[in-house]
């Protein structure tokens, strides 16, 4: 292994190589973040969605919804 250390032609194929590596992980970093932005803005629909069953079940069991505002009056 120190032997193609010391080889000169391997060591000028380093930053290259350096290069590839880091062009390959931004790409693999970059489908991860579109992966998590996809992931959140599903959960952030499905939360939404969520809350909308819970107001509309408690319009229905006659339960008023109690708003931010009457919280910090209370």
């Amino acid at each position: 292994m120190a032997a193609e250390a010391a080889d000169p032609r391997r060591a000028g194929d380093l930053p290259q190589l350096a290069e590839n590596l880091l062009c390959r992980l931004q790409e693999n970093f970059q489908a991860l973040t579109e992966k998590l932005t996809l992931r959140m803005e599903e959960m952030g629909e499905r939360i939404n969605d969520l809350e909308k069953r819970v107001a509309d079940l408690m319009t229905e069991a006659g339960i008023e919804e109690n708003t931010d505002e009457d919280l910090r009056s209370s």
